[in-house]
């Protein structure tokens, strides 16, 4: 639906995160004017939104806010700082604080805020911290709606990946008492109905409101509910002595949803987190979707490819189409800087797997198409259509090109057969002064065989990156010579 030339104007900051890559597009639908706004305005125009405003700008960086807000009515206030570690939550202060003045001072008449859930004597300081940003947000001069929301079922919410990722990857679970707290789990596609139509009510401005789906189920429910639909029969043994704290410490090693984003909400698990929404749902009356209903309609969006995916994070296309394989990825790599220009460097990625062969250790990746080849992959088979030049579709040996950006980023998808699906990528960043060429491995596991292979390969990976990367930047200040 393209919005009228009056339609009021939307602003979603932090467009490049979870809810706000799934917000735009359902704003623009409901006929408002979209601006979208994250720190890397790159990242948003691979989206590929028609006839949505791409803006940069970043909340720790007053002076970009008042350009980013500028004609603004409604201002969607999706970021936060988990993923920054331990300070998050005074980063997320401070970045509350200059927005809200910021939007006060560009005569926005709302902010509409997603937080979280706040249970009684809550301990978890990403569940304090999201509160304390409301506050803050409200403290300034323009009204706040807030809504509240725990798990959000949809593929690519951190919480329901966590849970995807323990039942694919662990026949036997041993988990602490966590695992019994009860909370009220929400479709994503409810959480968007109710987010584009509470900035059209006038009465929900300055309100707090809780959201949540029809059933209140504990994790262990949540788990065997979803292991029933994806015909997993995990093995759920409970041990008393296991905090949240401590069992967040080696979940990095079960799941691929960032570390410190998945160790923030499985500390906020200790309490029961369910919400009273009936105020809201008068308000916006809506079918809310139980938690079968809701991981079904995920499982579809994935099948339909209808995702709106980061890329390589839970692109269908960076999964082998298959979406049992994790949606976030494991990654790893190196980089190295160099003087030569980024077209000397692009010259070299491009001809990577040609001729001159791989660059640095080549019995490593003689050894792994070997593998590749005895169980019947296409390694030694296939055959480069250039030796120097690449475009999309062109095979690297077991390879294949899936995005090719000149001096900048090229995208090569592994076609080995392996218990998941990998993407190894090559990029160009140039600081004016000097140039650095990094190569990154991300690896979406499927199941225990998946995150066997990639912990098997792990100490390979900094050694053959490391010397990739210089091997890269030595054969291009050495091309320019």
């Amino acid at each position: 639906m393209v919005a009228r030339d009056d339609a009021k104007l939307a602003l979603v900051f932090g467009a490049s995160g979870y809810i706000g890559t799934n917000l735009v597009p359902s704003l623009a639908r409901a006929g408002w004017r979209v601006r979208a706004a994250a720190r890397h305005s790159e990242v948003l125009v691979s989206r590929g939104w028609q006839d949505v405003e791409i803006v940069a700008a970043d909340a720790l960086q007053p002076q970009s806010l008042d350009a980013a807000l500028a004609d603004v009515d409604v201002a969607y206030y999706l970021v936060h700082s988990m993923a920054a570690g331990g300070n998050f939550a005074e980063l997320d202060l401070e970045a509350a604080a200059n927005f809200t003045a910021a939007a006060a001072r560009s005569g926005v008449s709302r902010i509409v805020y997603l937080g979280g859930l706040l249970p009684e004597n809550a301990k978890s300081q990403h569940l304090i911290s999201r509160a304390a940003t409301g506050d803050r947000l409200r403290a300034g001069a323009v009204p706040v709606t807030e809504i509240r929301a725990g798990m959000i079922v949809g593929p690519g919410s951190a919480a329901y990946e966590v849970i995807r990722d323990l039942v694919n990857h662990l026949p036997v679970m041993v988990t602490p008492r966590w695992v019994l707290s009860r909370s009220t789990p929400i479709a994503l596609d409810n959480l968007l109905e109710y987010l584009v139509r509470v900035a059209a009510l006038p009465e929900t401005a300055g309100r707090i409101y809780d959201v949540g789906g029809p059933e209140t189920l504990t994790y262990v429910d949540l788990m065997r509910q979803y292991a029933a639909l994806v015909d997993r029969h995990p093995r759920i043994i409970q041990l008393p002595v296991l905090t949240p704290r401590l069992s967040s410490y080696w979940l990095r090693f079960v799941t691929s949803v960032p570390t410190n984003i998945a160790r923030a909400l499985i500390e906020g698990l200790e309490h029961d987190v369910v919400a009273d929404d009936s105020e809201l749902r008068s308000l916006v009356p809506q079918h809310l979707l139980t938690f079968e209903e809701a991981v079904r309609a995920s499982l579809k969006a994935e099948r339909d490819n209808s995702v709106q995916a980061h890329w390589v994070e839970g692109s269908m296309a960076c999964r082998n189409y298959r979406p049992e394989y994790a949606f976030y990825a494991k990654r790893d790599g190196d980089s190295a800087t160099s003087t030569a220009s980024a077209s000397a460097i692009w010259r070299q990625v491009a001809a990577f797997g040609g001729a001159d062969g791989f660059y640095f250790a080549d019995y490593l990746w003689w050894m792994r198409r070997a593998l590749d080849w005895i169980v019947g992959g296409p390694s030694f088979r296939r055959r480069r259509r250039d030796p120097k030049r690449l475009r999309v579709g062109d095979v690297v040996d077991s390879w294949r090109a899936i995005g090719v950006q000149p001096d900048r980023r090229l995208t090569l998808l592994m076609e080995m057969k392996a218990p998941g699906a990998g993407v190894l990528e090559f990029e160009i960043n140039d600081d004016g002064e000097q140039r650095t060429v990094s190569a990154t491995a991300y690896w979406h596991p499927a199941g225990p065989a998946g995150l066997l292979y990639w912990y098997v390969l792990l100490p390979f990976h900094g050694f053959l990156f490391r010397g990739l990367t210089r091997a890269i930047a030595r054969r291009a200040e050495a091309d320019c010579e």
